[in-house]
């Protein structure tokens, strides 16, 4: 296996040397190596993808599409090793490798309170996170992708474990001369799950008018302030805003109770840290 590993990053280098001195010769004068240990590498890869890296012509070496799609990923690929292997074990000293992710936009700010916390509390860095607008959390802690994530809908995957937290409770806001300015607010929609929808649909009276959608809390955030309008958002986020004047809560509407469970994988190493954040969050949202 480890062979094999070597292998396909040789020909990832290999790759990228051709492409980069834009023939087979020069690559394998660069490399030192034989024209023939050039295309074996190349030929590794076209038949791990099944398809065309290159075309050669008359004293022209050219990438196909295909290659074209695939020089990024490939710079990728190296850049992410040479940090794995070089970079990362002088760095990872008293570090947890726990990947931490959350699936929505309003927890972004959570995942940097808690790294924080749990650094304050038990003395070690979080080595890595991650949120995604799309990404299913459950499926990613149970595929191994994630080793603990936050996530709003409750899990039914029996390759996980979770722990229900405080439902995230979020506020209808507004800039403060927003109705004054616009007669039909703006409202900055975050679109965060089925929950979420179903408060729009049944309790916002106001969605009807015209409405614009911002994937990131913080993003959503700002436009709001400079711009003006309305928009749901979680109480820790926009506090210190309300305390200084630069939003106000819009009157007679219902909060949003956003559900919220922390997702963990039960035989995996990362585990024995599930209380550790589990009592982070606990103090964060106390």
């Amino acid at each position: 296996m480890k062979k094999y590993f070597r292998m396909q990053i040789k020909a990832l280098e290999t790759f990228l040397c051709v492409t980069e001195q834009g023939g087979f010769h020069a690559a394998a004068r660069k490399l030192n190596v034989t024209q023939t240990a050039v295309s074996a590498r190349i030929r590794l890869i076209e038949e791990a993808t099944g398809r065309k890296l290159f075309t050669r012509g008359a004293g022209k070496t050219s990438l196909t599409e295909f290659g074209q799609q695939f020089q990024p990923y490939a710079e990728q690929m190296l850049s992410l090793w040479s940090f794995a292997s070089r970079d990362l074990p002088a760095q990872s000293q008293n570090r947890i490798a726990l990947r931490l992710g959350a699936q929505l936009s309003v927890w972004d700010p959570l995942l940097v309170d808690l790294a924080v916390q749990f650094e304050k509390q038990f003395g070690k860095l979080l080595l890595t996170l991650n949120y995604d607008h799309n990404l299913n959390m459950t499926e990613a802690v149970a595929t191994h992708v994630l080793d603990v994530a936050l996530t709003h809908e409750k899990p039914s995957d029996t390759r996980v474990i979770f722990h229900e937290l405080p439902a995230e409770r979020l506020t209808l806001v507004e800039a403060p001369n927003n109705s004054a300015a616009h007669d039909d607010p703006v409202f900055v929609n975050l679109e965060l799950g089925d929950v979420y929808q179903e408060h729009i649909r049944t309790s916002l009276r106001q969605a009807s008018g015209q409405s614009i959608f911002l994937g990131n809390c913080m993003m959503a955030l700002r436009y709001l302030l400079q711009r003006g309008g309305r928009g749901y958002f979680p109480d820790y986020v926009i506090e210190s805003r309300i305390h200084a004047g630069e939003l106000v809560i819009v009157p007679n509407e219902p909060d949003l109770k956003l559900p919220l469970y922390l997702v963990a994988r039960p035989a995996s190493e990362q585990h024995t840290y599930f209380d550790d954040i589990l009592t982070c969050l606990t103090y964060l949202r106390g």
